[in-house]
């Protein structure tokens, strides 16, 4: 199992450099960073930074989208922080949501979705690569053939078997150990059925912790479900609420939520924040099972849980308070019981 962070792009770039250092030493694999460049500031200078002042810790958007950034801007870009770090950088890829719908764009299509990770994909490994009307191919000659790891985020089973078609990881954002293995297997078996081998495939698990008193961890991680809930609702709206494809348990959580998808029902001006407003649905039991709270003790149970159901990397959404403290239990009570 490899342990992961993601960084708000609100935190004082001090901070940001002394918790990389911090969980870098505490045996943390991975330190991401959310996308969304309205609501917080961009995340590429920030993460460069972060590079510089660590050695081993690999990097990354958790996750980006094919709507915000031209294609080649994006790939020059995912290259040059690739050669910056040694090759430290891998790209989690959406389909954009709180990115583009303060701006009044559109999620990506799937298909599309698709077509950026293989654009991304060539682009950075040095290949000549056309993409939506442009009339020439587009190549680089200096990112060193670097093979760049690609996540790619999902809920519904449309997403869900894009990730296994189009990269060497799936993100999923809750940390419920049946719903991760259901969507791990949705993903594999779109891979396999391609012909891809899917034996190294990878599956990382996102939520916030709270290592300590349960009912304070609730309160803490509460903001977490209304998140999830709002990509659900939006899932909901195109499959309908009597929909098969998708289990109960990640659907019926979310039917005393108001308004229809994402566009309605949720105000991304408080997106993972503690005292988010869009929690009033959302029940404290929910917010354990789809988080990871209470003793430390909770949290290796729940990780060796996870780690059953297939998931691979977890990774801790650094967003209710105490962040160095959640760091240093992580790496004191947890991490070394998984290696």
């Amino acid at each position: 199992m490899e342990f992961a962070f993601t960084f708000r792009g609100d935190l004082d770039k001090r901070r940001v450099v002394a918790i990389c250092r911090q969980a870098e030493e505490a045996g943390f694999d991975y330190a991401w960073f959310f996308d969304s460049h309205v609501l917080w500031r961009d995340l590429y200078p920030q993460m460069a930074v972060a590079m510089e002042h660590t050695s081993k810790l690999r990097f990354g958007p958790c996750v980006t989208n094919p709507q915000t950034r031209e294609w080649s801007v994006a790939a020059s870009l995912f290259g040059a922080l690739a050669v910056q770090s040694d090759g430290r950088f891998d790209l989690g890829v959406g389909r954009g949501d709180s990115a583009v719908r303060v701006v009044g764009k559109r999620p990506a299509t799937v298909k599309r979705m698709e077509n950026f990770c293989a654009a991304m994909k060539g682009l950075v490994k040095g290949e000549a690569v056309t993409y939506d009307d442009r009339p020439e191919p587009v190549q680089f000659d200096w990112t060193g053939g670097y093979d760049m790891p690609i996540w790619v985020a999902g809920y519904g089973p449309k997403a869900l078997a894009a990730a296994g078609r189009a990269g060497e990881g799936l993100i999923v954002q809750l940390a419920e150990p049946s719903l991760c293995e259901w969507m791990g297997d949705t993903a594999r078996k779109a891979g396999n059925e391609i012909g891809r081998d899917m034996s190294g495939y990878r599956v990382m698990a996102c939520a916030p912790v709270w290592v300590g008193d349960k009912a304070k961890g609730v309160e803490q991680t509460r903001w977490f479900p209304a998140l999830v809930g709002n990509h659900i609702a939006d899932i909901l709206k195109w499959y309908g609420s009597d929909t098969r494809e998708v289990p109960e348990a990640l659907t019926a959580y979310v039917q005393k939520r108001e308004g229809t998808g994402a566009d309605e029902g949720y105000d991304y001006s408080q997106h993972t924040q503690m005292d988010d407003e869009n929690t009033y649905y959302v029940t404290g039991e929910t917010t354990e099972a789809f988080g990871v709270i209470g003793p430390a003790d909770a949290h290796v149970e729940k990780m060796r849980r996870l780690e059953a159901a297939g998931v691979t990397q977890f990774n801790i959404y650094l967003c209710s308070g105490e962040e160095e403290r959640q760091i240093a239990e992580y790496g004191e009570h947890v991490i070394p019981h998984f290696r």
